[in-house]
């Protein structure tokens, strides 16, 4: 399984914003839908051991989780349209403190980042930053991750103390700053490369035969 956390600090949290205006209407949710399509979509299919979720920040009432399940969703197309519509359904329900679904594979509760971290406990934690270590030198050794990356405004320092706290590790695709979307689809293709690797090795072995 593979988790992606996304922190929106100007996403809107509530329904009513244009489907047509996503950056400016809905506090760049644009960002989120974009990501939300590069965490799930394959170029004929979608990724059924993916979960990405939003941590909405924005006005009017701030603080709220919605995950989008890749096992259960239906629904949702590539574009961010599609997606937007997604989250607006959501918004438009009440969020208690547990999950209410508000569309196959897609959920809303009430939370913050710490919240969020607490329902990972054992799972590798992984904060995505530039200065960090290369994810080529150990994706191999990559198992049941968590992905965190921020948006446009990147992540605050206090949200990096509790990223700390919580035992992330600071890791990098690549040595200069990218679009969210962009690190979450570089970092599927090192893990499928790497599961790749992982899935041929007992093949290899088990044709030798010992003379």
């Amino acid at each position: 399984m593979r988790d992606i956390v996304i922190i929106g600090h100007k996403a809107k949290t509530s329904g009513d914003f244009s489907l047509n205006d996503l950056p400016g209407s809905a506090g760049r949710m644009d960002i989120l839908c974009r990501c939300v399509s590069s965490a799930l979509f394959l170029s004929f299919g979608m990724r059924r051991d993916v979960n990405i979720h939003l941590l909405l920040l924005g006005e009017p009432d701030p603080g709220k989780i919605i995950r989008f399940e890749g096992l259960n969703l239906k629904y949702l197309n590539p574009d961010e349209r599609s997606s937007g519509s997604l989250i607006q359904k959501a918004l438009q329900k009440d969020a208690p403190e547990k999950d209410t679904r508000s569309t196959p594979g897609v959920w809303i509760r009430r939370g913050n980042l710490n919240s969020l971290l607490s329902e990972f406990e054992g799972r590798t934690l992984i904060y995505l930053r530039e200065d960090g270590k290369d994810v080529r030198e150990f994706a191999r050794e990559i198992r049941d991750p968590v992905f965190i990356l921020g948006d446009h405004t990147g992540v605050t320092e206090e949200e990096e103390e509790q990223l700390f706290e919580a035992g992330a590790k600071i890791t990098s695709v690549g040595p200069i700053s990218l679009h969210s979307d962009h690190c979450i689809t570089l970092i599927h293709n090192e893990l499928d490369r790497a599961e790749s690797e992982r899935e041929e090795a007992p093949k290899e072995a088990c044709c030798r035969v010992d003379e």
